[in-house]
């Protein structure tokens, strides 16, 4: 049986029994789960568990919420609950429901008044199915609140890609090519961040920007009573889960033992996924004479020099940088400036905003960190400002957490490009990259086949804001192979030519939209999209010399247009029309064509096959380094295509004027 039961107390740490024991541990996956869930449950394939129903009780004795009905909601179905005795509501289901990633799955509970002329109200608690799907034991538990909500799986639990698999091996096929960050999902779904600060810091604006959402810290609570317990996960990027405390105000220095809390029991969470990642103390930068450490922020830095936050990278954010240079700008002697250019005024007040900045910001949280927080100084006028503050807390979590920890904060955050490029190197090392020329789990695979799980792995890291999955479909596919096959055909550019790559790919973007017969007209991409690939993908893996080019020039070919994907849709949903454009430019840009001849030319001086595999991997990663794009230069580049609407979608393929 599937059973949901609803309580109300406890803290937001999922998969933890009542008592505090793990549950007993039930197969539910084939030992190589990979192989076939990721194959048909990240491809939203129906998972049925077999043999169960579905079991909800809602147990509201200790709440202060009086609950009069609940309904279940799984997908466009709807089930009520009814009361079964006291403050306890309960339904049993069966037959079995069927359940798939691509359901939605919540309840709706509704609350009566305690009070004579309270309005009544409910509240909706929403469960992620791949969490519930994925789980291996026999209760899932999640928090909500001081609402506890268990799913508890009872009888055969058998899921339909078991089935599947029993099905191949029967029929002596191949094994589906596993996912590696499908493996790294699984492990680790989501990068765990807690941020503290005053109401008013801009933690809002901090999150929003960091990770290319909207509206991260919509709460049911008040402002400035968050809950340090409530998981915040957006939509728009289910990469991260945030967790929000407000900042250590005068008299609420209690408030310094509920964050303590919290991290420890996040510290003793034995899977990677519970525990917390990282800490981000938020500061507005005050002004001269103003204090930046309340008391409880001074306890709280002592526990962590003290070690009582054991290894946890807590991060200090000074936010509202760009008000810090305005006071600057304002304490400028006039009559000096005048022999001084634009650039050099602008060197001079930074120079005196970063003296300041240490000053008044740096010295005191030093005082009583030491130096064991870092620190960066944000803008939100000025999103590059953002870049410090992500590398340092990615290279925190590598330093202290497992390789899926540090994979997925690269995935989360939408700020730093060259994070998501050495992330895609990160996870090619681990599996595939290291062997594209004697690969044995290529063995029998079409280089399609071969070339779709390559794809998967390094679009997933790029974690674009993709609500129709655009860049999974047939069509981008089908366009990144015929692209790669169409400028192979080509002639080989010159080598020894210098490209400046941001100004190389702007201007081909510019030329794009001007040749446009107006701004809002369709993109041409000067290559099919229909379902006709190139003919070499349809063979066998073989070791050959024509394979390994085709594989480089597709791996670095796809993270150079999601490159310039990155530049040209800065964190919107993506639109065919930003694909296309991102496509179109990167394959006009010379880059595409010096890329190629780099490839052929390596290709063209290796001998044994066999014993080329790692400087072919030190090759994939020169040739992605050389035309990375630096974070710190996009702003200026987005500038210069600001006029560029790719909100607006249309087709793959223009038709043509009859």
């Amino acid at each position: 049986m599937l059973h949901i039961n609803l309580e109300s107390e406890g803290d937001d740490s999922p998969n933890s029994s009542p008592n505090g024991q793990p549950f007993p541990h039930i197969t539910r996956l084939p030992s190589s789960p990979n192989i076939w869930y990721s194959a048909l449950a990240f491809a939203g394939w129906p998972i049925q568990l077999s043999d169960i129903s579905i079991g909800i009780s809602v147990d509201f004795s200790k709440s202060g919420k009086n609950v009069g009905s609940a309904e279940v909601r799984i997908g466009r179905l709807r089930y009520a609950i009814e009361r079964e005795v006291g403050k306890i509501l309960r339904r049993t289901f069966s037959p079995p429901i069927e359940l798939a990633l691509a359901d939605s799955f919540s309840l709706d509970l509704r609350h009566k008044s305690w009070w004579f002329g309270a309005k009544a109200g409910h509240e909706d608690i929403n469960f992620d199915t791949n969490d519930i799907i994925r789980v291996e034991r026999q209760e899932y538990i999640k928090f909500h609140k001081k609402i506890k909500i268990t799913v508890e799986l009872f009888g055969n639990t058998s899921t339909s890609t078991e089935r599947a698999e029993q099905t191949a091996t029967s029929s002596g096929e191949h094994p589906e090519l596993q996912s590696t960050t499908g493996e790294i999902i699984r492990i680790c779904p989501r990068f765990r961040i807690l941020v503290i600060g005053k109401t008013g810091v801009g933690k809002s604006t901090l999150i929003n920007q960091a990770f290319g959402v909207e509206e991260a810290l919509t709460s049911h609570d008040k402002p400035g009573e968050a809950n340090i317990d409530t998981e915040f996960i957006s939509k728009q990027n289910d990469n991260f889960v945030l967790h929000d405390s407000k900042g250590f105000e005068p008299g609420e220095e209690d408030n310094v033992q509920i964050v303590l809390n919290f991290i420890q029991r996040r510290i003793s969470e034995p899977a990677l996924k519970d525990q917390l990642h990282a800490v981000w103390l938020c500061f507005e930068i005050p002004r001269a004479g103003g204090r930046l450490l309340e008391t409880g922020m001074e306890a709280f830095l002592t526990l962590k020099r003290n070690g009582k936050l054991g290894n946890i990278p807590v991060v200090a954010v000074f936010t509202k940088y760009d008000m810090l240079i305005e006071r600057m700008e304002r304490t400028l002697d006039g009559p000096s400036l005048k022999r001084l250019s634009d650039d050099a005024i602008k060197k001079l007040v930074n120079k005196k905003a970063d003296a300041e900045l240490k000053n008044i910001c740096i010295q005191p949280l030093q005082k009583f960190a030491g130096r064991h927080v870092p620190c960066a100084a944000i803008s939100k006028d000025h999103k590059e400002t953002l870049v410090p503050l992500i590398q340092v807390t990615e290279n925190l979590v590598r330093q202290h957490f497992a390789f899926e920890a540090s994979v997925m904060t690269s995935i989360a955050q939408r700020v730093d490009p060259g994070l998501k490029m050495n992330a895609s190197i990160e996870v090619g090392k681990r599996r595939y990259w290291n062997a594209l020329a004697s690969s044995t789990a290529f063995k029998n695979h079409t280089i399609r086949e071969c070339l779709h799980v390559l794809h998967d792995d390094i679009v997933a890291v790029w974690n674009f804001h993709d609500p129709h999955r655009y860049l999974y479909s047939p069509e981008f596919r089908t366009l990144m192979v015929n692209m790669v096959d169409k400028i192979d055909a080509e002639p080989t550019a010159d080598p020894n030519k210098t490209i400046t790559v941001g100004l190389s790919i702007v201007g081909a973007i510019t030329c794009i939209i001007s040749a446009s017969a107006a701004p809002a007209a369709p993109i041409v991409v000067p290559i099919a999209a229909s379902v006709v690939l190139a003919v070499w993908a349809r063979d066998v893996y073989q070791t050959s010399h024509a394979v390994l080019q085709r594989f480089m020039s597709y791996i670095i070919d796809l993270t150079l247009v999601l490159q310039t994907l990155h530049l040209v849709s800065e964190s919107q949903p993506l639109s065919r029309r930003a694909i296309k454009l991102a496509l179109a430019s990167y394959y006009a840009s010379p880059i595409s064509g010096e890329v190629h001849t780099k490839i052929q030319m390596y290709n063209r001086q290796l001998t044994l096959l066999e014993r080329v595999d790692r400087d072919t991997l030190d090759k994939i990663i020169e040739l992605m380094q050389l035309y990375s794009i630096g974070a710190e230069k996009l702003s200026a580049l987005r500038a210069q295509i600001s006029l560029v609407d790719v909100s607006s979608d249309e087709p793959w393929e223009v038709e043509k004027a009859a």
